[in-house]
């Protein structure tokens, strides 16, 4: 089965062509990032303006990419939430258009079940059960995968996600939008230890994490070592900072499977790019006998692969949508459509 798949949730757009939910033939991605560096952060409307110029080009040249006839495309699937419902909506839109024209099933998928799919492309192996870890600038949670599509969240951030706790310390340290990478390269070489930084609990909830202090201590360290003309250790900031989110992230995962009796995770989403957390995962999951996933760059970040690929495996279950498919900024991962 092939699959035409459109993701447009935030400031990628991207189409992919997937066969039988594993097989990328034709992945194409286009970043505004650099556009939405001016501002410091994602412009909905510029975000929505700029899916609209180029959502129908990027279509034909993944398309052409993958060596098939328009023809040839069984379904179309297309991220509907969550996400900034303008640029959704630009999606769901061409990807409806897209639909009734070929004649062809309409596939809702959420984005961040996209995101845990996009481990299933990287690991042919990889089946449920597991646990995973989507850490995105958007979303922090984390999910017992019982299934190709049912999914239970069984912790969550209480207030900002990992990565925009990133991008919100990236700015204040002066470094460019989106802040993830930057502040990666920065904290190389820093000592971790050089700033103690606090590590949130939720008593009662385990899995829960909170990410709003930390942000707010970063941003004192620097305004009040401005204030008082001091110098500022950035690498060790940085440094001190990623280990903070690891220290956060990565023993909550892992306790996680193992209450649950797992011997696999898996983790998914922009911030799974993050040296650090990549590292800290490899190293804990090796001493916990625990097989670990993490998809290549290309796949953490937004992309239609991941799409095309949840996409397969709820059409298997019978979920199509009809022409009144409409996009959502918010839905929770269990909720159904």
């Amino acid at each position: 089965m092939i699959i035409m798949a459109v993701e447009s949730s935030c400031d990628e757009t991207a189409v992919a062509i997937v066969r039988d939910g594993r097989e990328v033939m034709s992945n194409e991605v286009y970043s505004q990032a650099d556009m939405h560096a001016l501002y410091g952060g994602v412009v909905p409307e510029i975000a929505s303006r700029n899916h609209i110029i180029v959502i129908s080009k990027l279509a034909d040249s993944a398309v052409k990419k993958a060596g098939i006839k328009k023809s040839d495309i069984d379904a179309v699937a297309v991220t509907y939430a969550p996400g900034l419902i303008g640029a959704l909506l630009v999606g769901v839109n061409f990807a409806k258009a897209a639909a009734m024209s070929l004649g062809v099933p309409l596939i809702p998928v959420h984005h961040v079940k996209g995101h845990i799919a996009a481990n299933y492309i990287a690991y042919p192996d990889l089946e449920p059960p597991f646990v995973c870890l989507a850490i995105s600038g958007g979303n922090t949670l984390i999910a017992n995968v019982k299934s190709y599509t049912e999914v239970e969240i069984i912790g969550t951030t209480r207030d900002d996600a990992a990565g925009e706790c990133f991008d919100k310390a990236a700015r204040v340290l002066g470094l460019p939008y989106p802040g993830g990478l930057p502040m990666d390269k920065l904290s190389q070489g820093g000592d971790d230890s050089a700033y103690k930084l606090p590590h949130a609990k939720i008593e009662g909830h385990p899995y829960d994490m909170s990410f709003s202090g930390l942000k707010t201590a970063v941003v004192n360290l620097v305004h009040n070592a401005e204030q008082k003309g001091e110098e500022l250790d950035r690498p060790g900031l940085a440094a001190s900072f990623a280990r903070a989110v690891s220290e956060t992230l990565v023993p909550r995962t892992i306790s996680a499977a193992k209450d649950l009796g797992y011997d696999k995770i898996a983790v998914a989403g922009g911030v799974a790019a993050n040296s650090r957390i990549r590292a800290d995962f490899e190293k804990v999951a090796a001493s916990e006998n625990i097989k670990l996933y993490i998809p290549p760059l290309k796949y953490c970040g937004d992309n239609a692969a991941m799409i095309g690929c949840q996409g397969y495996y709820d059409y298997l279950t019978g979920k199509t949508a009809e022409s009144d498919l409409n996009a959502y900024a918010t839905m929770a991962i269990s909720e159904k459509m």
